[in-house]
């Protein structure tokens, strides 16, 4: 863990809601004038592979991961008037993956009205 991913996974933390790539590099621009927009990338690809952060592919944003994925992916489910997103885990394999088809993560989005905006 390099002190760049290090800064980037605090960020996520931090911001305790999605954050979208180009805010994170704002913030680290903050306390680094060079942060470029690759190496954002490139840490949060790292923080994804690990298990440390998810794709909110419906917001093109990141958050940390809340939980340990051992044995099973993540579902995330979106308010989509708040745009909170809470995280939980996932089944371990897809119950209609094709025949021999291995699994290498799996991220599932649910679109709805959280409690707080019913």
């Amino acid at each position: 863990m390099t002190p760049l991913r290090r800064n980037v996974l605090s960020l996520l933390v931090e911001a305790g809601e999605p954050v979208k790539a180009y805010d994170l590099l704002d913030r680290m621009r903050a306390e680094d004038k060079s942060a470029k927009p690759p190496t954002v990338y490139r840490s949060l690809d790292f923080l994804m592979e690990v298990g440390l952060a998810h794709k909110v592919e419906a917001l093109n944003a990141y958050i940390a991961c809340a939980h340990c994925h051992d044995k099973g992916g993540a579902e995330l489910y979106i308010c989509g008037r708040c745009g909170d997103v809470e995280e939980r885990h996932g089944v371990p394999e897809p119950q209609n993956a094709p025949d021999g088809f291995e699994t290498d993560r799996s991220v599932v989005e649910h679109y709805g009205v959280c409690a707080n905006c019913r």
